[in-house]
């Protein structure tokens, strides 16, 4: 691994080699290239952000076959947009009043299972979530977690939307809760924040019938990490928009993108919205369009195999081991990145997977390793943020720690 010097060491701050993915808390993925050069050359000079907005909304369109699209400072703040535009639709005053919602539907079902941190977002524009479902296949009782019906009882003259998680796992069938939604009027938010790559699951959604989806902006996509997308029917991407934009105007001068935005259908110049803590800068917002131009222009296929070839070299410098048995798993049509599953066998190893990725995290560099499975004794390396010599770096570290 390159020992060059980096920003982090001037400021003193220890680097990360990232083996566990596109994750926020380690800086999501590598801006591309051609987008900090876009970003760099944005910051030279101004634009209007509604301009660059309705720019990003066409791309997002073309894209996702949507309606309409929008950029929030990343997924979450897409979902909290996503929320007060369903609950507030085309009312100033109701925007005006957000998370203040008396007088409007500001109920959002979610399966129980499908619940996460995450759903402060939602919760942040003032909505109550009405969850529904058990937990009953931990239980091993063979019973759904979650079953159609169930969220169409649940639907009452208080609901808002309907919103669902994205993961190949998480029950019941999308079409089928958009099926429900729709017979009652109900619009359905989707969060797909890591669901890209492939590149068909930006359309996939919206071939699905879901009012919004959300996609980051920083993951797979490799634009700035505080960007997200919201893509979706025009009128709630008309809703985010005016409860995001800077809408300090004299009404005489108001004069949004006609393409974004249609002020003859409101009242009045919206006051400041709730949104307004979510702003994106010009420069994240043509990094964003750049990046997601050259995501659509890449070769997929070379991709993975790039990924395949890196984690059978992980593979390779960990397997004889002792202590470790490895197992190579995605790489599929759905999951298009494989990743190296690694079993610590903790007896013979004489200390759990816990303190060994905890040894690694403590390093210099930082030696970051996915941990989601560390009940199992397992560990995940994902070969999407490393180099070749990165790789080899972090199974050597492995190895040492070990011994």
């Amino acid at each position: 691994m390159t020992s060059d010097s980096s920003i982090y060491d001037e400021l003193g701050v220890p680097r990360v080699v990232n083996a566990a993915g596109t994750k926020t808390r380690i800086g999501g993925s590598l801006i591309r290239p051609e987008a900090v050069e876009a970003m760099s050359r944005a910051a030279e000079g101004f634009a209007r952000i509604s301009d660059l907005q309705a720019r990003a909304s066409e791309l997002i369109t073309d894209c996702t076959g949507a309606e309409a699209g929008y950029v929030a400072s990343g997924a979450a703040a897409a979902m909290t947009l996503g929320t007060a535009a369903c609950i507030a639709g085309d009312d100033v005053a109701a925007m005006d009043r957000l998370p203040d919602t008396e007088g409007r539907p500001d109920e959002v079902i979610m399966p129980r299972t499908h619940r996460t941190g995450y759903d402060h977002a939602i919760r942040a524009a003032g909505a109550t979530i009405v969850d529904v479902g058990t937990n009953d296949p931990h239980l091993g009782t063979g019973s759904a977690a979650i079953e159609p019906w169930e969220i169409e009882t649940a639907i009452t003259e208080d609901t808002a939307a309907i919103a669902y998680l994205q993961k190949e796992y998480t029950t019941p069938p999308l079409s089928k809760v958009v099926e429900i939604a729709h017979r009652h009027d109900i619009p359905v938010l989707v969060d797909a924040a890591a669901e890209v790559p492939p590149k068909a699951n930006l359309t996939r959604f919206i071939d699905a019938g879901v009012d919004l989806v959300v996609f980051s902006g920083g993951k797979a996509i490799r634009g700035p990490q505080s960007t997200g997308i919201l893509a979706g029917r025009a009128d709630l991407i008309e809703s985010a928009a005016f409860q995001h934009l800077d809408m300090h105007a004299a009404a005489e001068v108001w004069d949004p993108p006609r393409d974004l935005l249609d002020p003859s259908a409101y009242d009045g110049v919206p006051r400041q919205g709730i949104g307004r803590t979510l702003k994106v800068g010009k420069e994240e917002l043509v990094g964003l369009i750049r990046a997601l131009e050259l995501f659509l222009e890449e070769d997929q296929d070379e991709l993975v195999a790039e990924w395949t070839d890196r984690t059978a070299l992980l593979d390779a410098e960990l397997t004889d081991v002792d202590t470790l048995s490895c197992e190579t798993v995605g790489g599929g049509k759905v999951d298009v990145a494989p990743a190296l599953h690694v079993t610590v066998d903790e007896d013979a190893a004489g200390m759990t997977a816990a303190e060994l990725v905890l040894a690694l995290r403590r390093e210099n560099p930082r030696v970051f390793v996915g941990a989601d499975a560390l009940a199992d004794a397992t560990f995940v390396l994902n070969p999407m943020c490393l180099t070749d010599d990165e790789a080899q770096y972090v199974a050597e570290r492995i190895r040492e720690n070990l011994s």
